[in-house]
């Protein structure tokens, strides 16, 4: 161990700058093209339904979560800019295929699905980004570093939407290059930006990001991935094993985390029609505001975690945090007497479920018919086929909104302390496989958080849907409560420092 150097320090982060660069362009691949991945595949591919939609918007997840672990097991043998390089390099080449898809005069959905699997293949490198960042700072560096790289992942979110409205100004026809059989448009032109900022991505790594590492007291030490140094076997302050009962808890609450948000997001929409009469032009306007400022707060919330945190300790803001998400979704529980307004159109077209009792249909037909005008095309409210919408309370528009407020400040408080515990859990041991596992357990939740949600709400409804999202949260809470006392640092755990 020596101590570190003045140029060392500026190097270590510069190098970790460009992994909060890197996470943030990650993010935008993801949601600079969400908006108009619907109309852009209606557009190539009349055969593609909606069903299709949610495997394309799956695909991105399924993606990272099968290479997140692969280039995490690459980043713990070799130098991180092999990784990092050829997981840009992919997202740039999936960019350029998303820009095609209307080129094949058959099977253009396959291709679209292809393209932003690939996207999401590529976003494996968030496990070298994190385990990176993990290695390359002090204890007492390490929560703001990482409150920093969840927030230019949350900047990543909110941003995407914003240039893919920018583009929109192009129109759908746009300018069509013949030689190069590419179409600039409000569809390509996010996807051709993106892989824009990919190369310059792959530029800044070659010419800027360093191997560093430091120990946990901010040491300076040989990195494992250094091109030309022999590994020394990480001096004595290796020594002892990962608690991995720990790591396997992380891991499950991470799951929680990530699985209780995307299941907040998915249900914003459908629940906001049905409790509110929104159109669809309303939901996905009024959500989309929602969405932004809750990305805002969040961003809010990471800066204010790093202060919080060297007070608090990370294991109380987790607990914090879960209780806060518990609240939130405690609050969307359907409360009142009010019921939400009734489809029309279902009643009128005859199309009702047996279960609904004919002494309701008169009464319900009667009163809708004066609440809309004839004229009205799109039919609001909850849909009659959903029979829980005759007999629970709607959710209030202050319910949602409190509840908005409250998952927007509980989801980045957990998501940052989640991956500071961990990193500090994992110690000076490289962290690539482990962090590939966690972010690994994240997309697998998003997989499957809107599958869940989907179909409990559909035939359920709200107080079903939320009662269980409550109860997991409950559980999880239980959990970290089991394995408090074991979400320590490595060095605390083994005393070569004091927590």
């Amino acid at each position: 161990d020596v101590a570190e150097t003045q140029d060392h320090y500026k190097s270590r982060w510069r190098s970790i700058w460009i992994m909060y660069l890197t996470m943030f362009l990650s993010s935008v691949g993801f949601s600079i093209v969400i908006m108009s991945v619907w109309p852009y595949l209606q557009k190539i591919d009349p055969t593609a339904d909606a069903s299709f939609l949610g495997w394309i918007i799956a695909s991105y997840s399924i993606g990272q979560m099968v290479a997140s672990p692969l280039f995490g097991l690459w980043s713990n043998h070799r130098p991180r800019r092999e990784p990092l390089v050829v997981s840009t390099a992919i997202s740039v080449a999936a960019n350029c295929l998303y820009a095609y898809v209307h080129v094949p005069h058959s099977h253009n959905k396959y291709y679209m699905l292809t393209a932003r699997a690939l996207v999401g293949f590529g976003a494996g490198n968030v496990a070298v980004v994190r385990s990176y960042i993990a290695g390359a700072t002090s204890l007492t560096e390490r929560t703001s570093a990482m409150a920093n790289t969840s927030a230019c992942q949350a900047v990543g979110f909110i941003l995407g939407p914003v240039f893919q409205t920018c583009f929109t100004l192009i129109g759908e026809e746009g300018v069509t290059w013949k030689l190069l059989c590419l179409q600039l448009n409000m569809y390509t032109a996010p996807v051709l930006f993106g892989a824009l900022l990919g190369v310059i991505n792959i530029i800044l790594i070659f010419a800027i990001f360093r191997e560093h590492r430091v120990d946990d007291m901010g040491r300076q030490c040989k990195s494992i991935n250094s091109e030309g140094e022999e590994y020394d076997a990480l001096h004595q302050d290796t020594e002892g094993n990962v608690d991995h009962v720990a790591v396997v808890a992380l891991n499950i609450l991470f799951f929680v985390i990530l699985f209780v948000f995307a299941v907040f997001e998915t249900i914003a929409t459908p629940l906001t029609m049905d409790m509110y009469s929104w159109t669809r032009k309303q939901a996905v306007f009024y959500n989309g505001i929602i969405l932004s400022v809750i990305g805002i707060e969040s961003v809010i919330v990471f800066m204010v975690v790093k202060m919080l945190s060297k007070k608090t300790g990370e294991r109380a803001i987790l607990h914090g945090g879960l209780l806060i998400v518990l609240i939130g979704f405690f609050i969307l529980l359907p409360w009142g007497k009010k019921l939400p307004n009734i489809q029309w159109q279902e009643i009128k077209n005859n199309s009702i479920p047996s279960t609904v009792p004919t002494e309701m249909l008169m009464p319900l037909w009667s009163w809708q018919e004066m609440q809309l005008p004839s004229n009205h095309t799109e039919p609001v409210g909850c849909p009659v086929t959903q029979s829980w919408c005759l007999n629970t309370p709607m959710v209030y528009l202050a319910q949602y909104l409190s509840s908005d407020v409250l998952i927007g400040l509980g989801y980045p408080v957990c998501n940052v302390m989640s991956y500071t515990l961990y990193s500090k859990i994992l110690g000076p041991k490289p962290q690539g496989v482990y962090m590939g596992w966690l972010t690994a357990s994240g997309s697998g939740a998003r997989i499957l958080g809107p599958v869940f949600v989907s179909q409990i709400y559909t035939h359920l409804g709200p107080r079903w849907a939320f009662s269980l999202i409550c109860g997991v949260v409950v559980v999880s809470l239980l959990l970290l409560e089991i394995v408090y006392k074991r979400l320590i640092a490595f060095s605390v755990r083994y005393g070569r420092m004091q927590e």
